[in-house]
């Protein structure tokens, strides 16, 4: 139905073949774009290197968003050899264990403000680095959480984490809207991820998410790669600023 030949997409936040992060990166792949794919460090490297090598990824590189310098050393790369960039997807997310377990009112303020850095505010930077690289327009993509509208057991200070995400992509829409420049929060249910292994009674969750599901069915990593590829697509270029749920219809429930 639509096409991404001749783009260029930049993937960040491939763990393992789990990850929401490689379903993405698969289905913008099968719909034509050219890949850039980053991992964490050395450790994470030997997981995801052979997953962009399946994926003849034209570039590969370490990124660590907290680590000074490696974004603008990243995007320089792809300055080099592409010069353009069309599609961006940010899935990464961090919290401190002591603060993640923890009562939000309790959390710490150098917990929150990492919490805040990587999982927002590198979105944030990665979307600046982005938009010379999109003159005549683009997409840039995160991964979201319907626990940012709603209080979810154990997942604590991540809801106001990614409430914030989520404020940032609408007014980041609005701000880039008139170059053609889109940007989205994908949302998907409860998914089995290295992730949200972090989280408390997270199977509690997934078989909570699944009984009130009007599918019964929870999102799968292709799910919310087909909605990534569409809204990479031409055919999306009037849809902006929005929150897209991926979830079996489970947002909709009481």
């Amino acid at each position: 139905m639509f096409s991404l030949e001749g783009q260029k997409a930049l993937v960040v936040g491939i763990a393992n073949k789990h990850s929401i992060a490689y379903g993405c990166a698969r289905a913008l792949k099968a719909q034509g774009a050219d890949l850039a794919i980053t991992w964490l460090n050395e450790k994470a490297e030997v997981y995801v290197r052979p997953l962009a090598e399946e994926l003849s990824a034209d570039i590969m590189a370490p990124l660590d968003v907290a680590e000074p310098d490696e974004l603008e050393a990243l995007f320089e790369t792809i300055t080099q050899r592409w010069g353009k960039l069309d599609t961006l997807l940010h899935s990464i997310a961090f919290a401190p264990k002591p603060d993640l377990h923890g009562r939000v009112v309790d959390c710490s303020a150098d917990g929150f403000s990492l919490a805040m850095d990587v999982s927002v505010h590198s979105f944030l930077r990665m979307i600046r680095l982005a938009e010379p690289l999109m003159p005549d327009g683009g997409c840039c993509l995160s991964v979201s959480f319907f626990g940012s509208s709603r209080v979810v057991r154990h997942y604590n200070m991540m809801g106001p984490v990614k409430a914030a995400l989520e404020s940032s992509v609408r007014y980041a829409a609005a701000e880039l809207g008139e170059k053609g420049i889109r940007v989205h929060a994908l949302s998907p249910g409860p998914l089995k991820t290295r992730a949200a292994s972090g989280i408390d009674h997270f199977d509690e969750l997934l078989s909570a998410a699944s009984d009130r599901a009007p599918t019964h069915q929870l999102a799968t990593i292709e799910d919310v790669g087909a909605m990534a590829a569409f809204l990479a697509s031409p055919e999306a270029r009037n849809l902006t600023g929005g929150v897209h749920d991926i979830d079996g219809g489970f947002s909709i429930t009481a």
